[in-house]
C-alpha cells in the first residue's frame, strides 16, 4: 500500500526524496479514483477524468519513453492537458511520446517558463558543465529544444478539465517560474519542487537566483488550503491534513529562520564570511526527515540571500578587485617555502579534521604549481576525502569533480 510506504518515509524509516528515488520503476501507482502517481527523477501526477488524461509535470528527457509506457498501461485516454510546475528539464520533457501517437495537448505554465527556456539556450554549455559536476554525469548534454507552453498566466489561473478543477497560482522559491496546483475534488496539493523531502534547494551554488523569503510565504499559502494529500515534485506522497500542514509550515519556519538571521547580520554591516559561519537552522527541527541537508545546505542558502539582498561584494576589500588566484597562490607558496609545503600543510589539516583549511591549502598549492603531479596527488586526496564526508549532493559533486580534475593530471 502506498499509504504504508509514505508513512515509513514520514517516520524516517525509508528514504524517498530528490536524492533517493524510493519508488522509481514501479509504474503509475493509484492514489485515488482517476488519480495516479509516477515516481522518477521528477515525479509525475496523472489524472483521468471523463475520457481525458492530464499530467502535472512530465519528467525528464531520459525517462520520457518509460513514462509514456507506464501511463499508457494505466490509462488509454488521450492526453488533453499538461501542467508544468516549473521549467527545469526533469519536469518538462515527457510530452513528446504522447503527442507523437495522439493529439497535441494544451500545456499550461507560468509565463516566466518561456524566459527560462530562452536562458537555457543562451547558457547551454554552462548548464551542461554544472550538471555534469553536480550529478557526476560526464556524458550529460543540455537540451536545445523545448516544448513551449500553449497557455501562460501571471498570478493565478483556473482550468476545468472534465470533472476536475485545477487551481493554479504562481510562487517563487527554487525558481521564479513555479506553479502550485490545488485540485479540490481530490483535496490534492501539487507543490512541485517547493517541497522535495530535504531542506529547500534554495542556495544551489552553481545555479541562478533562489528566493527563500518568497518560498516560505508560498509554503504558508499552501498550508492554508488544508489539503489531504500532497504529491511533491520529488519524493514520497504525504497523506493526511495534519502531516501536510506540518511539513509545509515547518519548512517555512526553517527558511524564515535563515532569512531573519541573515538579514539581521547583513543590516548590522557584518561581512559575508562571518554571516556564513554564524547562521544556523532551528535546532528543534533537526530530526525532521524532510529537513535533512542532503541536497542543498543552510550555508549555501545564506550565500544566496546575500547575493539577493547584498550584491556580490562580500565585505572583504581585498576581494573587490583581487589579484588572479594563481598570482596570489604563487606569492603565498614563495613565502611559505614552495607549493609542496602548502600541499603538506593541506594533508596535515586534513588529518587534524580541518577539512575547510585543507581545501584552501590544497587548491592554493595546485594554483601555484599547476603541472606538479605531487601537488595534484595531494589535491585529489584532499577533495576526495571532503566529498566522502559531505552529506549534501551539491558539496559532494563539486569536491569529487575537483578530485577527478587532479587525478587526470597524474
Amino acid at each position: 500500500m502506498i499509504e504504508e510506504y509514505a508513512d515509513r518515509v514520514w517516520r524516517g524509516d525509508a528514504d524517498d526524496s530528490i536524492v533517493d528515488m524510493g519508488q522509481g520503476g514501479r509504474g503509475v501507482v493509484n492514489i485515488g479514483d482517476g488519480l495516479g502517481w509516477w515516481s522518477g527523477f521528477g515525479n509525475v501526477t496523472a489524472f483521468e477524468t471523463e475520457g481525458s488524461l492530464a499530467l502535472f509535470d512530465t519528467g525528464s528527457p531520459f525517462s520520457a519513453g518509460r513514462l509514456h509506457e507506464d501511463v499508457r498501461a494505466w490509462s488509454r485516454a488521450p492526453l488533453s492537458a499538461v501542467f508544468y510546475s516549473h521549467g527545469h528539464i526533469d519536469h518538462v520533457f515527457g510530452t513528446g511520446p504522447f503527442e507523437e501517437s495522439g493529439p497535441r495537448a494544451t500545456v499550461y505554465a507560468h509565463e516566466a517558463v518561456l524566459d527560462r527556456f530562452q536562458r537555457y539556450l543562451l547558457t547551454n554549455g554552462y548548464n551542461a558543465v554544472i550538471n555534469q559536476r553536480q550529478f557526476q554525469a560526464s556524458n550529460l548534454r543540455w537540451p536545445t529544444a523545448y516544448r513551449h507552453p500553449d497557455v501562460t498566466y501571471r498570478d493565478a489561473l483556473t482550468v476545468r478539465l472534465g470533472g476536475l478543477t485545477f487551481e493554479l497560482f504562481h510562487a517563487k522559491g527554487e525558481t521564479d517560474d513555479a506553479t502550485v496546483a490545488y485540485v479540490p475534488e481530490h483535496r490534492l496539493l501539487l507543490p512541485g519542487d517547493l517541497f522535495v523531502w530535504v531542506t529547500p534547494n534554495c542556495g544551489n551554488p552553481q545555479k541562478a537566483q533562489r528566493y527563500p523569503r518568497e518560498w516560505a510565504q508560498a509554503l504558508r499559502r499552501m498550508a492554508a488550503l488544508d489539503a489531504e494529500i500532497m504529491l511533491p515534485g520529488h519524493g514520497a506522497p504525504v497523506f493526511g491534513r495534519d502531516r501536510v500542514r506540518q511539513a509545509l509550515l515547518e519548512t517555512a519556519e526553517w527558511l524564515e529562520s535563515l532569512v531573519a538571521q541573515t538579514l539581521d547580520l547583513l543590516n548590522a554591516g557584518v561581512r559575508l564570511d562571518d554571516i556564513v559561519h554564524a547562521v544556523r537552522p532551528p535546532a528543534h527541527l533537526a530530526d525532521r526527515p524532510y529537513l535533512r541537508a542532503r541536497y542543498d545546505e543552510p550555508e549555501f542558502v545564506v550565500r544566496n540571500l546575500w547575493r539577493l539582498y547584498g550584491g556580490w561584494y562580500d565585505g572583504n576589500p581585498a576581494r573587490l578587485k583581487p589579484a588572479p588566484d594563481a598570482v596570489l597562490a604563487k606569492a603565498v607558496a614563495k613565502l611559505s617555502g614552495g607549493p609542496q609545503v602548502l600541499a603538506d600543510a593541506a594533508l596535515k589539516a586534513l588529518s587534524d579534521g580541518d577539512d575547510r583549511l585543507a581545501g584552501h591549502l590544497a587548491e592554493m598549492a595546485a594554483q601555484a604549481a599547476p603541472d606538479d603531479t605531487g601537488v595534484h596527488r595531494v589535491r585529489a586526496e584532499v577533495f576526495a576525502a571532503r566529498a566522502a564526508r559531505e552529506a549534501s549532493l551539491m558539496a559532494r559533486g563539486v569536491f569529487e569533480w575537483a578530485a577527478s580534475e587532479s587525478r587526470g593530471r597524474l
